[in-house]
């Protein structure tokens, strides 16, 4: 998923410094903000500060937006970087692009970070830029609605209210566990826990272990907590593409180079982007990705020599049709005689025993849920209403849809980030929030500029911009290659997918289109 250093050819400011990284996996708590019950004016509410919502608020103020608040749910920062702490979790994108363009950083200690690192770079990137001051913790967004009288935004928060001119929902889709409805599972005796609210002090020391999910998180902790378990049974509902992945630590010779030669990390950054970005063209043209797919069966052949357990591990659809995982260890660690695959979804779990729906059966003593998260129902969509208190779930209906992924018809002056139809299954969260804040500023300064007071998309430009997304939609990899996935919501309708390429989502987010909206 990268982000080009400068991809158009732009000169950037130099950043601020970045402190060095530290490597403990904690950090601050800070305390809530005090409950009051006056209405705080502001001119504008960011919610959420992961890697989104530090952007944005970075973007804003570089776009003269200088009054704005950052409300944050929990005591510290980092989204899902904060949350998900499970052994080995770490990103799938090269370091090198897994980071704001404008703030690149040369110390990353690995190919591929590992979750404390990128905590730590969230953390740092916020306190260098001076964001950090401006986030109220403890502070979570109950309900958020469109006053037309005073063009503002009128959010209720756990710790008081607040008016705002901009409201930019910065809460993200990897963020709300997923958890599955399976009959009997309240009533396990055990312990049960999703993997993004991992126990760290249940020990897994010769413990029975049922992981449920093989997706993006099981494919990292699988191989990091099998070989201190008793037993692991990993019921598998759909097999994976895994392709190997290319991590190594990075020397420090590496790390001099790219720290103190002038546009040597930017050279790395472009070169990545370009590879990946040559890997997309397979997922909107599938036919291509054959030698791709060819490297994820000679990776499987290679690492599982039992036939029925290659055969268990073998994906039915195109690679690309789910997200694109990478991992050295996760088959090995299935072969170990510590653990069976289960290739089948839970049917029930009674007692200490799950069930599965092909009639296998396995007594644990702990589940792990590695089932995901609400990708395009997520949890503030029924916290948003328009002026006349619908909410954004019951506009939506099941399908997200948004304007350029970003503005939604009937929410004036809102702006979604890491919204639907901006998804890519090979690109970086980077690449596409940075397009989107591109837009978001451009949108702001033409508000103040034009002294609007309201900006509302018109519903006839979105719609023909859903239309535009859905009939090239069906040649891509997402909906052709034959699986069932996250990109498709509960209406059967791929909300997630951005069709073309990032350079294209950049082009088309660049300059803010006035004619698009009804203005006031």
């Amino acid at each position: 998923m990268p982000q080009p250093e400068n991809p158009e050819g732009q000169e950037h400011p130099d950043p601020p410094d970045l402190p060095d990284l530290p490597r403990a996996t904690g950090g601050p708590h800070h305390p809530p903000a005090t409950i009051t019950h006056e209405t705080h004016h502001t001119d504008a509410l960011i919610i959420g500060s992961g890697l989104s919502g530090i952007g944005a608020a970075i973007k804003l103020r570089e776009a003269g937006v200088d009054d704005l608040v950052v409300v944050e749910k929990a005591a510290d920062l980092g989204g899902t970087w904060r949350d998900n702490t499970y052994p080995g979790c770490a990103c799938d994108v090269p370091s090198a692009l897994y980071s704001y363009s404008f703030a690149p950083n040369p110390e990353w200690t690995r190919a591929f970070a590992g979750q404390p690192e990128i905590r730590s770079y969230l953390r740092n990137t916020a306190a260098a830029y001076g964001i950090t001051p401006l986030i109220r913790y403890g502070t979570e967004v109950t309900r958020a609605q469109w006053k037309p009288a005073d063009a503002r935004w009128h959010v209720e928060t756990s710790r008081g209210t607040y008016s705002a001119r901009f409201l930019i929902s910065a809460a993200g889709p990897w963020h709300e566990p997923l958890l599955p409805d399976i009959p009997g599972l309240a009533d396990f005796p055990g312990e049960v826990f999703h993997s993004s609210r991992w126990r760290h002090d249940h020990d897994l020391t010769g413990a029975r272990v049922a992981v449920v999910g093989s997706g993006a998180s099981a494919v990292q902790f699988v191989p990091a907590i099998q070989p201190r378990v008793g037993r692991l049974h990993l019921f598998q509902r759909t097999a994976q593409w895994v392709l190997p992945k290319p991590d190594h630590p990075v020397p420090h010779a590496e790390r001099r180079l790219l720290r103190t030669v002038p546009g040597a990390q930017r050279a790395l950054r472009a070169a990545e982007y370009a590879a990946l970005e040559a890997l997309g063209v397979g997922f909107r043209h599938p036919a291509l990705l054959r030698a791709v797919q060819k490297i994820g069966t000679l990776h499987l052949r290679a690492t599982v020599k039992d036939r029925a357990l290659r055969r268990a591990l073998t994906p039915d659809y195109t690679l690309g049709c789910k997200r694109l995982l990478l991992s050295n260890t996760y088959y090995p660690a299935l072969t170990r005689p510590n653990v069976t695959v289960h290739a089948t979804a839970v049917k029930a779990v009674e007692g200490g025993r799950i069930i599965g729906a092909d009639g296998s059966r396995a007594d644990v003593d702990t589940i792990v849920l590695g089932t995901g998260f609400h990708i395009l129902d997520m949890p503030i969509g029924g916290r948003v209403f328009d002026a006349d208190g619908t909410s954004l779930d019951d506009h939506w209906k099941g399908s997200p849809d948004a304007y350029l992924g970003t503005t939604v018809s009937g929410f004036p002056n809102a702006f979604v980030l890491l919204g639907p139809h901006l998804g890519t299954g090979h690109s970086s969260a980077y690449a596409v929030l940075e397009a989107q804040l591109a837009y978001v500023a451009g949108a702001i300064r033409h508000f103040r500029s034009a002294g609007w007071t309201s900006m509302d998309v018109r519903p006839e430009v979105q719609a023909a911009f859903h239309a535009e997304v859905q009939q090239a939609l069906p040649s891509t990899v997402y909906n052709a290659g034959g699986c069932s996935s996250y990109y498709l919501d509960v209406n059967g309708v791929n909300s997630f997918s951005w069709p073309w390429s990032t350079g294209r989502m950049r082009r088309r987010l660049a300059r803010f289109d006035p004619e698009a909206y009804d203005a006031r």
